[in-house]
């Protein structure tokens, strides 16, 4: 049997299943399950996820344990305790994230060790193409960091920005993201200096539900006479359920200005 152009053509489009519309649900009238997409966290890289978590179900994302060490001008090392990421599901491109961290503990060659809570940021990200379906999605993320830290840990200052974050779907199970970050941060003079923080990511599935990632992160200093700072991220991603996520993966600094090292262990769990 000869199969033509013609038929191909006829073949997919009654195979074609558009996507289903999902704008009716909310906050009050969750996603069912049979509808919700696979999990999609904004760890373990530091290149945020454009998916949105699904109406009215809830996601968190936290470190079990995260250390980072920077060496410019002396030690200093910093753990932070279960840093956490809660995220809610509003609408089907809309969720709303509280990012916390319970305990901050500094040790320091210079000055007297430093230990407290740390600041409270809240973000909204909205996905404005590829939610659930497509090989590209792209989503903007308000934030504003609030001064919740201990004085020891928290510079007293209300800081935010605006990320976007971008994914593409690529041969052979690679998919990559990319994000922009502009942020404003408090400076030495009681003003605001900008810095543009910019990233790369490329992973793949590896061995069935085992992914693994490497990424490059950039943060630029706009008038600011701050040097630039770059780092290399890599890590691993194992899915235990379509629900329960572990990943483990460290950072390490390429320019002076840069944390050395950092690294980290963690969890992500949806309901």
């Amino acid at each position: 049997m000869t199969v033509t152009p013609a038929a191909l053509v006829i073949f997919a489009a009654a195979s074609y299943q558009p996507p289903v519309d999902k704008s009716s649900y909310t906050i009050a009238s969750p996603t069912p399950r049979e509808l919700m997409r696979d999990m999609s966290t904004d760890r373990p890289d530091a290149t945020e996820s454009p998916y949105t978590v699904d109406a009215g179900h809830v996601q968190v994302e936290m470190s079990l344990a995260q250390f980072s060490r920077e060496l410019d001008g002396g030690r200093v090392d910093t753990w932070e305790l279960a840093p956490i990421n809660f995220k809610v599901g509003v609408l089907n491109s809309l969720d709303v994230q509280l990012l916390f961290t319970p305990y901050i503990q500094q040790e320091t060659d210079l000055d007297p060790d430093a230990s407290g809570i740390g600041d409270l940021t809240l973000r909204t990200k909205f996905n404005v193409i590829g939610n659930d379906s497509g090989p590209f999605a792209a989503a903007v993320m308000p934030f504003v960091k609030i001064p919740t830290g201990g004085d020891q840990v928290s510079n007293g200052r209300v800081e935010g920005g605006l990320i976007v974050p971008v994914a593409f779907e690529l041969p052979n199970k690679f998919s990559l993201g990319l994000m922009l970050e502009l942020d404003a941060v408090r400076n030495d003079t009681d003003g605001y200096d900008a810095e543009l923080v910019h990233t790369a990511t490329l992973s793949r599935e590896l061995w069935g539900d085992l992914s693994g990632y490497v990424e490059y992160i950039g943060v630029t200093p706009l008038r600011s006479g701050r040097d630039y700072a770059a780092s290399f991220s890599s890590g691993l991603a194992y899915a235990v359920t379509s629900d329960i996520q572990l990943d483990v993966g460290g950072v390490v600094g390429l320019t002076p200005a840069a944390e050395d090292l950092v690294l980290f262990a963690g969890i992500s769990l949806r309901y």
